[in-house]
């Protein structure tokens, strides 16, 4: 495999000192799943993956990334609207108790929260990371970063490693579903959780969560040391996009919603 060079990659070090980055570029599919079955080992853990379109992005969840603890606050609180208002568009609204539920689907249509989205399906997460994102107009490479969900929670629970479920942990996922957006050095750590199954798109992309507490908003090598970052640089995107739709991941397969249909037409016919 080829090695990034070196101004370029003590470019992207620097830019993500927060997490080990991977030397090596990914220019085909073959090389991408050799370096993420060489990261993750033989191993009956299943790793996560998420993909983001510029590597200069962080770990931290859309409702953690204001300024201000006034408006982190104000974007969580945002939840007690949307049950209102969503409640009678909704077909089978959850009961209001079931805030989780409540969030997942909030996070789902839009509204920030504090969940971080990943997926099992590291083709997924690969497809994700070649979005196409520019920054003042210039293209940018993309990150798929790679952690072991279970070595979050360890610090949580070091009695019965595991990714928390929402029904079984509900102890352990109900406070970070109570807090503000304040930040405290003591606060709680960001958690690893599996979704309630409530949407097509979710079970498509094999989606999971992280949970964001107060100590750390952003998912750093400081709390998870597995987490590595695998670089996509700007200029393989289109090529590994074309791969990635020979094995089926495409806009069709993992968006459920008709809105999918025209974006993916428009790229299948180049227009």
């Amino acid at each position: 495999m080829e090695e990034i060079g070196d101004s370029r990659l003590e470019s992207l070090q620097t830019t993500r000192a927060d997490c080990h980055i991977n030397p090596y570029r990914t220019t085909t599919l073959a090389e991408y799943i050799e370096t993420c079955s060489a990261i993750t080992g033989r191993t009956t853990r299943r790793y996560w993956f998420r993909g983001q379109g510029s590597a200069s992005w962080s770990l931290t969840p859309s409702a953690l990334r204001y300024e201000t603890e006034k408006r982190r606050t104000e974007a969580l609180q945002a939840i007690d609207s949307f049950k209102r208002l969503a409640a009678t568009k909704l077909q089978d609204a959850p009961p209001a108790s079931d805030e989780l539920l409540w969030i997942q689907i909030a996070r789902h249509y839009g509204l920030p929260t504090r969940l971080l989205d990943w997926t099992e399906n590291a083709a997924i997460g690969l497809y994700f990371a070649c979005e196409g994102v520019e920054d003042e107009g210039q293209k940018q490479d993309g990150l798929v970063f790679i952690v072991d969900p279970i070595e979050l929670n360890v610090v949580v629970d070091k009695e019965r490693p595991r990714v928390f479920d929402a029904n079984r942990d509900a102890d352990q996922i109900q406070p970070y579903l109570e807090l503000t957006g304040r930040k405290t050095s003591k606060g709680r750590p960001s958690i690893a959780i599996d979704p309630v199954w409530n949407s097509e798109r979710l079970v498509l992309q094999k989606g999971k969560f992280t949970l964001h507490g107060a100590g750390e908003f952003a998912l750093t090598s400081r709390q998870a040391p597995s987490l590595v970052g695998l670089v996509v640089l700007h200029e393989d995107k289109e090529a590994l996009l074309d791969e990635l739709q020979t094995i089926g991941i495409d806009e069709m397969s993992i968006f459920p919603e008709p809105e999918h249909v025209g974006s993916y037409i428009r790229r299948f016919l180049g227009l």
